[in-house]
């Protein structure tokens, strides 16, 4: 058998409703909770599972009572699934081109300081204006953001990305301005803005560790040969608030998703000195100019807002 009748063989044995509940039970590390979110019968992907392992004369998922790992040959498989997956969707989309009507969904993955202060305006003006389109919109760190775009399991990211995109191309949105959060009442609210440093005398309540406002602050410490006090982690701004109102530290967040929900305890903010409170969060894709229609919609609408 010649190896392009080989590989003409193993395309039509491959099966893209397995690939994409394989990727779903990757995505959720359960057969069971990628089985109710397609709307399956569990035993239907397991069975599917089980033939495209057989197909492919290896296994792809370690299975156990907690639910299921990836194999050496499972990690390459979800890498080249999302790729396959990403092209047909690509394809679709510009296919719709020719349709009635722009048509089709746009997977986004975004940071909480993207969501909290600008999404929610810009998305909801966009599905007022193309009803028919659909947006997946899933909160992660800036660094899982970036990742999800690289691995094709997002069409387009919106966070703080620094320098770390590789090959990704990125483009303006937002910019947000970083403030520190104190109780009323506190040592520090007779100053109007201050630089981190002063900040570092007392305890701090910070985001996710890996999140780029702490990553940030942590620079920022080290940089005066200091270290931050930290009393807790939290993984929400809401929370943030909670935790100084109720005399746990201080805390940095952005000005305006502080100003959004202003009313959670009894706090001021203080203006930031430091370069690195202001913040540029860009749009983030493998390739603004090769996304589907849809994806590139929503990049015109996105960037038509910026700094509106």
């Amino acid at each position: 058998m010649t190896s392009r009748s080989s590989e003409r063989n193993f395309a039509r044995r491959m099966d893209l409703t397995s690939l994409q509940l394989f990727v779903a039970v990757c995505e959720l590390g359960s057969i069971g909770r990628a089985a109710e979110r397609e709307f399956i019968a569990a035993s239907a992907v397991s069975k599917r599972l089980s033939d495209l392992e057989a197909t492919l004369g290896t296994a792809l998922l370690y299975r156990h009572t907690r639910g299921v790992g990836l194999t050496p040959a499972g990690e390459s498989l979800l890498h080249h699934a999302r790729s396959v997956l990403f092209s047909l969707e690509k394809m679709q989309g510009e296919l719709s081109e020719y349709a009635d009507g722009v048509r089709g969904h746009v997977r986004v993955h975004a940071s909480i300081s993207a969501i909290v202060q600008f999404l929610p305006e810009d998305l909801g003006a966009f599905i007022r204006t193309h009803p028919e389109v659909k947006i997946d919109l899933e909160e992660h760190l800036s660094t899982e953001v970036v990742r999800a775009v690289a691995e094709g399991a997002a069409d387009l990211g919106i966070c703080n990305t620094g320098s770390n995109v590789g090959e990704l191309q990125t483009m303006p949105y937002r910019t947000d301005k970083l403030v520190l959060i104190v109780p009323k009442a506190h040592a520090l609210c007779a100053q109007a803005a201050i630089h981190f440093e002063a900040s570092l005398d007392f305890d701090q309540v910070g985001l996710h560790s890996n999140s780029s406002i702490y990553i940030a602050m942590q620079q920022a410490a080290a940089a005066v040969g200091r270290s931050i006090k930290l009393r807790i982690h939290v993984t929400g701004l809401d929370a943030m608030c909670r935790m100084i109102h109720n005399g746990l530290g201080l805390g940095v967040m952005p000005q305006r998703a502080f100003e959004l929900m202003h009313g959670v305890g009894e706090l001021e903010s203080i203006e930031l000195l430091d370069d690195w409170a202001t913040r540029r969060i860009n749009l983030v894709a493998r390739d603004f100019s090769t996304l589907p229609v849809t994806a590139r919609l929503v990049v015109a609408h996105l960037t038509a807002e910026q700094d509106t």
